[in-house]
């Protein structure tokens, strides 16, 4: 009797944290309106809402399903070109549609389109899958600069998000407003996805990256489950394309291109594809970097190229990986353990970072800025970069970071061993 009521307990627990994360997920949007309120914030807060549905529907694929895409922005530019035409149809006055329904309109195309696209590509997997995809991104990235009629040429589709009809008011104009619909799509979307990853399709698309061979033979068809996945993943794709449609009130051939297609799995495998989280906090991240980064240099791109080759050999689960492989020793009680073993590798960490940077910088400035002389300021620091002790400097720093960490580096892998250890078994005790 003991033993049936703790397992029905376990079992009511273990339905109840979900939705107990999603209502606190929800309330923490409902209130960083609150804390971050400037215009600047609203707008980077509402660029990461559609940035999110982008990287999880991609991940339906990569983490999930285990196809590399290398033309998931298809779906996303070509969502955002349909919506972008039905607002200007609606705006026209020929359909009464309110505005915070039309995300559903670029769900739609994309599904469409995935469907035509997915029939075939998904005929195939591994390589030959990948190869597919980027021929036909670059179809379509070639075919948005000739049809000019459907994609505007270059100067792309323009359109009003104020001209729809108004909801309870509301003409969704300020900034606010549409924060707080790009927030109730991304929180549906996300709670949808994740709920598919719950259900027997998400459990076959886990075999058929794990093992497709044995889920052919218990009777599935890998190729059907790939298509099913793939037209799911276009359709969450094209509401993060109507969504920026609506948030930009313009489209242009670059959504479709090889940019947004890259920067996607950048997103996913940066937070971690392996995990639901992993791509969500990609998604924060890199929308962050790429807006705040870009203000203040204009090697912002090399540095997320830097951060992408460290997170493959240094950590290939992601930043979600890291942040969740300390949930045992959280729950457990071991993770002060491994505090003051971490607290060692912030000078190393410190001394590579500086040196990175400086490096990044001078070199940025002798190639790119040359013209301007060789005289440069970082944060208030001022120097010449062709100055030879300038580049001693730098090569100081990498030099003794890296022997810095390669001495602390043993000692904080053991501490981490010996936390999870405990923790294990303080688990196993429990469960005596």
């Amino acid at each position: 009797m003991n033993v049936a009521v703790g397992s029905t307990s376990r079992a009511a627990a273990s339905l109840r944290g979900p939705w107990l994360l999603w209502a606190a997920a929800a309330l923490v949007v409902a209130l960083l309106p609150l804390v971050f309120s400037s215009g600047a914030s609203l707008t980077m807060m509402s660029l990461m809402g559609f940035a999110i549905i982008f990287a999880l529907s991609y991940n339906m694929l990569l983490g999930q399903t285990g196809m590399l895409s290398f033309g998931h922005a298809v779906y996303y530019g070509l969502g955002g070109f349909i919506t972008a035409h039905a607002l200007n149809v609606v705006g026209a006055g020929k359909l009464p549609i309110p505005l915070p329904v039309m995300p559903i309109v670029g769900g739609l195309a994309g599904l469409t389109f995935a469907l035509i696209f997915g029939w075939v590509s998904t005929k195939r997997a591994g390589t030959a899958f990948a190869m597919i995809s980027l021929g036909i991104g670059e179809l379509v990235a070639a075919c948005s600069l000739i049809l000019r009629g459907f994609f505007g040429g270059e100067g792309g589709i323009s359109t009003s998000r104020t001209k729809t009809l108004a909801v309870f008011g509301l003409n969704f104009g300020p900034q606010i407003q549409m924060y707080y619909l790009i927030a109730a799509w991304m929180l549906l979307c996300a709670g949808a996805m994740y709920a598919i990853t719950r259900t027997p399709l998400g459990r076959m698309c886990n075999a058929v990256r794990d093992n497709p061979e044995r889920a052919e033979f218990v009777g599935y068809s890998t190729q059907m489950v790939r298509f099913i996945v793939f037209c799911l993943s276009g359709f969450f794709a094209g509401v993060a394309g109507g969504l920026a449609a609506i948030h930009y009130e313009i489209v242009t051939s670059s959504m479709v291109g090889a940019a947004p297609s890259g920067f996607v799995l950048l997103m996913a495998y940066i937070g971690g594809v392996a995990f639901f989280i992993g791509p969500i906090i990609g998604a924060v991240l890199m929308t962050a970097l790429q807006i705040s980064l870009s203000d203040y240099t204009g090697a912002w791109q090399l540095y997320v190229g830097l951060m992408f080759v460290v997170v493959v050999m240094y950590a290939p689960w992601g930043l979600g990986g890291l942040i969740l492989m300390h949930q045992p020793l959280l729950a457990a009680g071991t993770l002060r353990r491994v505090g003051p073993a971490y607290a060692l590798l912030l000078p190393p960490v410190a001394l590579i970072g500086v040196g990175a940077v400086a490096l990044v910088e001078t070199t940025h400035h002798l190639l790119v800025n040359a013209a301007q002389g060789s005289a440069m300021r970082i944060l208030g620091v001022a120097y010449d970069a062709k100055s030879l002790l300038v580049w001693v400097v730098i090569v100081a720093l990498l030099g003794t970071g890296l022997w810095l960490l390669r001495r602390v580096a043993p000692g904080v892998s053991a501490a981490f061993h010996g936390a999870a250890q405990a923790a294990q078994a303080a688990a196993q005790g429990r469960a005596r």
